[in-house]
C-alpha cells in the first residue's frame, strides 16, 4: 500500500496519492498535476480514480487536467447549484476499490454544499476505517469555515456540526487526512502538525469540545473570515474545469528596458519587505514571494498582466508556481537586479520606516497624519493602538479611494510585512506621504511591557 501526501507550499494545500495492487487514486489534486503521474509511475501504479472532497475556493483544481493525462474518472459530491462539468457525482455510501483498499463516500456538507469525506478501508481488516480524507470539514486542530453561504449561515453551520459527528463515528483509530494545513485561509486555528487521528481530535480539537449543536452554530456564525475576490474565479473554474498550466513554469527574463517597456497591468516586487522598503522601482507594489498565495488574489484581477521584480531566479520560479496555482498565468516576465540598476543610476523610490518612539510622538502631536492598521479584524479586536484607523490590507484594493493622497499615512500590522504590502499598494496608487511602523504591534506591545 502507498499513501503519500503532496503539500503545496504557500497555499498549505494537501493532496494525496493512494495506491494498491497496481492501481492508484489521487485526492484533491492541484493544477500542476504531473507530479502525481510521476510518483504513480515510479511506484508501478496506474491512476484510475480522482476524488475531490469539494469545490475548492483557494486554488485551481487539477482534477480535469489529471483526468486528461491519465484517463482516470473524476468523482465529486452532489452540487445543488449545478453539476461539476468534468466529474461524475457520488453519493453517500458509494464504494470504490483501489487494489486491496476500499474508499467509501461520506456526504459531509457544511463547508460547502458539495463536500464529501472519503473513508479509507483495508479489505483485510474491513470492520474499521484506517483513515479518512476529511477535505475542509475537519482539520488538525480546527474545523472548516462556513461563511460561503451568508444567507444560510446558521443552516450550513448546523450541517457542518452534523457532518463532523459522522466523521467522528468512524472511530478513534482513523487517521485524518485534511485538504489544508496551518497557514491556509480555509481555517483559522489549525495546528502546525499535519498528522492526527479522529480520537486525538475528539479530545483536543477546540471546536469538537462543543457538544451542543446550537452553541456550535453560534460560534461558527460569529467567526470572521475574509473572501478575496479571486475566490469567485476559483469557484467558476472548479465547476467548469480550468485549463492546463503553462508548460514552462518559469517567467521569461526581462532586461530593465524590457521591464520598463512591457506595459504590465501590475509591476510586482516579490522581494522581502525590507528590501522593497530600502529601494524599489517607481510604480511597483510589494507582494513578497511567500505572501503571494494569500494576498495576490486581493489585488490582481482575472487576465491582468504581471511583471515581477525579484532578488534571484529562484524567487521568480517560486512566484510563477504560486501564481499559476491560482490562475494568474499572464506573467510577461521577471527582472532580477534592483541593486545593480540602482548602481547604474536608475531612479528608485524608498518607503521610510519609523520606530515606536516616533509613532508615540506623532500620536500626541502630529497634524494631517493617520496611523493605519491593516491587520484582520480579530487581531484588531484583541488589541489596538488608540487613535489608529483600521482597514484590512486586502480591502485596500477598493477602499484606498476613501483615503486622502495629500495626508500622511503610517502603515502598521503585527510585524510590518502586511504593512509593507499596504504601503506598496498605496504608493502604486499615487500616495507619496507614507511610511511603515517597523515592528508594528509587536514593537508597541514590547514598549508597553
Amino acid at each position: 500500500m502507498l499513501l503519500e501526501k503532496i503539500k503545496t507550499p504557500g497555499l498549505s494545500h494537501l493532496s494525496y496519492l493512494v495506491g494498491s495492487g497496481g492501481q492508484a487514486a489521487v485526492i484533491d489534486p492541484r493544477r500542476d498535476c504531473a507530479i502525481y503521474v510521476e510518483k504513480a509511475r515510479a511506484a508501478g501504479l496506474e491512476i484510475t480514480h480522482i476524488f475531490e472532497t469539494h469545490r475548492n475556493e483557494d486554488l485551481v483544481s487539477g482534477a480535469p487536467m489529471l483526468a486528461a493525462m491519465t484517463g482516470a474518472t473524476v468523482l465529486h459530491g452532489p452540487n445543488p447549484e449545478q453539476p461539476v462539468v468534468y466529474a461524475e457525482t457520488v453519493r453517500n455510501g458509494d464504494c470504490f476499490s483501489i487494489g486491496q483498499l476500499e474508499i467509501r463516500v461520506l456526504e459531509t456538507p457544511g463547508h460547502t454544499d458539495d463536500h464529501i469525506a472519503y473513508a479509507l478501508f483495508d479489505t483485510a481488516y474491513p470492520d474499521r476505517a484506517v483513515g479518512v480524507f476529511t477535505g475542509d470539514a475537519l482539520f488538525v486542530g480546527d474545523v472548516g469555515r462556513t461563511d460561503f453561504y451568508p444567507e444560510r449561515r446558521r443552516e450550513v453551520a448546523g450541517l457542518l456540526y452534523d457532518s463532523l459527528q459522522d466523521i467522528l463515528a468512524l472511530g478513534d483509530q482513523a487517521i485524518i487526512y485534511p485538504a489544508h494545513g496551518a497557514g491556509s485561509v480555509c481555517g483559522s486555528g489549525m495546528a502546525e502538525r499535519e498528522f492526527s487521528t479522529v480520537g486525538h481530535e475528539r479530545i483536543n480539537n477546540p471546536r469538537l469540545q462543543i457538544t451542543d449543536r446550537e452553541t456550535f452554530i453560534d460560534l461558527k456564525t460569529s467567526e470572521n473570515h475574509y473572501q478575496p475576490p479571486y475566490f469567485r474565479l476559483m469557484e467558476h473554474l472548479n465547476m467548469e474545469g480550468g485549463e492546463a498550466p503553462p508548460v514552462v513554469m518559469r517567467p521569461r527574463n526581462l532586461s530593465l528596458k524590457q521591464l520598463n517597456d512591457c506595459d504590465a497591468d501590475h509591476l510586482i516586487d516579490i522581494r522581502e519587505p525590507m528590501a522593497y522598503a530600502s529601494g524599489h522601482l517607481p510604480g511597483s507594489m510589494s507582494l513578497p514571494v511567500n505572501m503571494l498565495p494569500a494576498f495576490a488574489g486581493w489585488f490582481i484581477e482575472e487576465g491582468q498582466s504581471l511583471a515581477l521584480v525579484a532578488s534571484n531566479e529562484e524567487q521568480l520560479a517560486t512566484a510563477m508556481e504560486h501564481l499559476v496555482r491560482i490562475a494568474f498565468d499572464n506573467v510577461i516576465g521577471g527582472y532580477v537586479g534592483v541593486v545593480p540598476a540602482a548602481a547604474k543610476g536608475e531612479k528608485m523610490q524608498q518607503t521610510p520606516m519609523i520606530d515606536t518612539t516616533e509613532v508615540e510622538s506623532r500620536l500626541n502631536n502630529a497634524q494631517n497624519w493617520t496611523l493605519l492598521d491593516v491587520r484582520d479584524i480579530d487581531e484588531r479586536n484583541t488589541n489596538a493602538i488608540e487613535g489608529s484607523q483600521h482597514i484590512y490590507v486586502g480591502h485596500l484594493n477598493e477602499r484606498w479611494r476613501e483615503l486622502n493622497p495629500s495626508r500622511h499615512y503610517t502603515l502598521m500590522c503585527a510585524s510590518g510585512a502586511r504593512a509593507t504590502i499596504a504601503a506598496g499598494w498605496l504608493a502604486s496608487r499615487g500616495f507619496d506621504h507614507i511610511d511603515i511602523y517597523l515592528g508594528s504591534m509587536g514593537a508597541w506591545q514590547a514598549m508597553l511591557e
